[in-house]
């Protein structure tokens, strides 16, 4: 019988009515195959995914497909987003095996777990030179049969293979430098697409976390081509079909070199990133001013309209942010969805909703054609050109019975399930924006998020993965949710009130007791020492669509290192230096996969940078508001900025107002400037060299 009707995942709940016989991976699952002597058949995939929806309705809704699977396999689902360390583990297998990977994934194993066939999507019916899902099956049950001792083989070597690429990184005796960092930024700076942005070509992905360091890479350097690769490729994603331009937000990624035609899933790791990446562009105010609000920026306009996007299509009844919007819109109930049927337009509709004048102004603007830029004669909006500012209100009205009229659509379906990493993701973002751009309002939304997730999420100091509805599921936190939730937290105790400096390192000295390699310094797995026993205990360091978990720790750790008590703070600094100085090779051999490494580097370089404003008098109070915005306007990604009553916590200790008014200390690592007190002098030492 199917099993998944209980799960936490919605991705799985998505499976409960096939007449496959699915159930979670569990060592009760494990020990079925066993018993009855068959092959597991493991499909990884997500609940936006759109290939896993149409192998879904291909196969795993169809009868005599089902009955195959049943009567042959143990056949178990898994999210690979609740169960990242699985995904990881048997992401690998397929890679090696087929040189390629992606979901569905579809794997068969041993009763033991080891795997001896992979794949991804297989069709209903052969074509394009790919064997039937059915045939495939068949083959393998027979395999499985009269070919025993070929499979224990296979899945002997694969294992061994898989176990032998769990090795940390090396230490080469390199270490973090400015030389290793500028060569990094130039190697990645040859691979940006001089035409749309970005690197390489389609299909073309958010590089957020490399848009994230080479920013710091301008603001620590003053390097205007590095920026103008960083402001170019963000206007480009921005006016292009990538960008949601009724709602804001983005899309996976798009499947041509200029972002016009997306792949339409949204994920909330994505746009929490590109929040602070705009955010902290739009801190720069170099980039050109558009029509809309006023003169506000491209940069900050997307800032906004991302930040809305979280709050209002992703928020959650608990406060936290939903994982993701589907790839598809079903149209007909028990039909299959149809990737991107709600965003896309012809001209006739737009006639239809705004009036022949307006509907042709609109398609001008929004790049809507009559031989269209997707399927079928329809178009993606784009914004290629802004309208005049005379026309704001118009333009404003226009987008707004566009949106009414898009809403009335069939939308698709909503991923309600709230991860721990990724809503530390969007903690990160929301409070450093909020604070960036004077927006309390973000930072309240961050705190309720946090509240979320401490109350629900952690428990006796260890973190789940990810819940549903507010309850908690049963998968263990990796990495990346306990350095994730650190880092948000951190942020917390800059921007806003409460205990949040306490509960951060709570969450990071449990990550340390739970995931280190004790053997290697500076190396860590991305499951704890306690967490299930699998084929390998997965660690990879490398930062692909979300960063590394370890090059998060590694900003925590340094972050945590300049906000902690000193005998605290050195054993921080201690490890993420050690920590840097294993992902030292990344920048060396590989920096286009080591974007936030880049950005931690950056951070470490410079110390990093230390903003405390020590608050005059009562009467000074507003001085002391006016200097932390000023420094958190001003102030490079990665800085540390804290302001309150001298002493008042270990950053502030000794620094004392200067003569009643109150004052900024500007430190990098340990060497200070001069305590100032005006706008003018904060923005000097922080700012970037030609522009200050």
């Amino acid at each position: 019988m199917n099993r998944l009707g209980t799960a936490t995942s919605p991705y799985l709940r998505q499976h409960a009515g096939n007449p496959v016989h699915w159930r979670e991976w569990d060592a009760e699952a494990l020990a079925e195959a066993a018993a009855r002597d068959v092959p597991i058949l493991l499909s990884i995939g997500y609940a936006s995914c759109h290939w896993c929806h149409v192998m879904a309705h291909e196969s795993f809704e169809d009868e005599a497909t089902a009955e195959l699977m049943n009567e042959n396999f143990v056949c178990i689902k898994v999210d690979r987003e609740e169960r990242p360390d699985l995904d990881a583990v048997y992401m690998n297998a397929t890679v090696a095996m087929t040189g390629q990977g992606g979901w569905p994934m579809t794997c068969f194993l041993t009763p033991e777990g080891e795997p001896f066939y992979c794949g991804t999507y297989y069709p209903k019916t052969p074509r394009h030179g790919m064997p039937s899902f059915a045939q495939v099956l068949t083959a393998v049950g027979e395999t499985w049969r009269n070919r025993r001792d070929e499979v224990n083989t296979a899945a002997a070597q694969v294992g061994e293979a898989l176990r032998q690429q769990t090795a940390g990184l090396p230490d080469t005796g390199v270490g973090i430098s400015a030389d290793l960092v500028q060569h990094a930024v130039s190697a990645v700076s040859k691979d940006v697409d001089a035409q749309h942005g970005g690197f390489g070509g389609a299909p073309k992905f958010p590089p957020s976390a490399l848009l994230e360091g080479l920013l710091r890479h301008y603001e620590l350097t003053g390097d205007l081509g590095v920026l103008q690769s960083v402001s170019f490729t963000c206007e480009s994603m921005a006016r292009g079909g990538i960008y949601d331009q009724l709602r804001g937000g983005f899309a996976r990624y798009s499947v041509d070199a200029a972002w016009v035609v997306p792949h339409f899933e949204k994920m909330l790791y994505d746009n929490a990133q590109l929040v602070r990446v705009y955010a902290h562009l739009a801190r720069r105010g170099l980039d050109a001013p558009g029509s809309e609000r006023g003169g506000e920026s491209l940069a900050l306009r997307v800032t906004r309209e991302t930040v809305q996007f979280l709050m209002t299509d992703l928020g959650t009844e608990q406060g936290a942010f939903a994982s993701a919007l589907d790839a598809d819109t079903h149209l007909e109930p028990g039909q299959p969805g149809v990737e991107g049927a709600t965003y896309v337009w012809t001209p006739a509709e737009l006639n239809g909703v705004l009036g022949a004048l307006d509907g042709a102004w609109a398609a001008e603007i929004f790049g809507v054609t009559t031989a269209g830029t997707f399927e079928h004669g329809t178009s993606v909006l784009t914004r290629y050109t802004d309208p005049k500012p005379v026309d704001h209100e118009r333009f404003e009205a226009i987008r707004a019975a566009m949106s009414a009229a898009r809403e009335l659509r069939p939308q698709p379906e909503r991923d309600d399930k709230v991860v721990t990493a990724w809503n530390g993701m969007a903690i990160v973002a929301l409070a450093e924006a909020g604070a960036a751009h004077g927006h309390p309002e973000w930072i309240a939304a961050a705190v309720r998020c946090a509240r979320f997730l401490l109350d629900t999420h952690v428990t006796d100091g260890r973190v789940c993965r990810a819940s549903l509805g507010g309850v908690p599921g049963t998968a263990a936190g990796v990495l990346e949710d306990y350095a994730w939730l650190a880092l948000g937290l951190l942020a917390l105790h800059q921007t806003a009130a409460g205990d949040w400096l306490a509960e951060a390192r709570r969450v990071l000295d449990a990550a340390i007791r739970h995931f280190a390699d004790v053997d290697t310094p500076g190396s860590w797995f991305d499951t704890a020492d306690d967490a299930e026993t699998l084929l390998t205990r997965p660690r990879d360091p490398l930062d692909g669509a979300t960063p590394s978990g370890t090059s998060v720790l590694a900003e925590a750790l340094l972050t945590a290192s300049a906000l902690a008590d000193p005998d605290q703070a050195a054993r921080y600094r201690q490890l993420a230096d050690e920590t840097l100085a294993r992902g030292a090779v990344l920048l060396a051999r590989a920096p286009r996969s080591a974007g936030h490494w880049l950005a931690v580097a950056e951070a470490a370089l410079r110390g990093p940078i230390q903003v405390a404003i020590s608050a005059g008098p009562d009467g000074e109070s507003g001085g002391a508001a006016t200097l932390a915005a000023a420094a958190r306007a001003a102030a490079p990604g990665g800085s540390v900025i804290v302001s309150g009553d001298a002493d008042s916590q270990p950053l502030l200790a000794d620094r004392p107002p200067v003569r009643d008014t109150s004052a900024a200390y500007i430190c990098r690592g340990s060497v200070c400037d001069l305590p100032v007190t005006t706008v003018e002098d904060v923005r000097a030492g922080l700012l970037p060299p030609q522009s200050a």
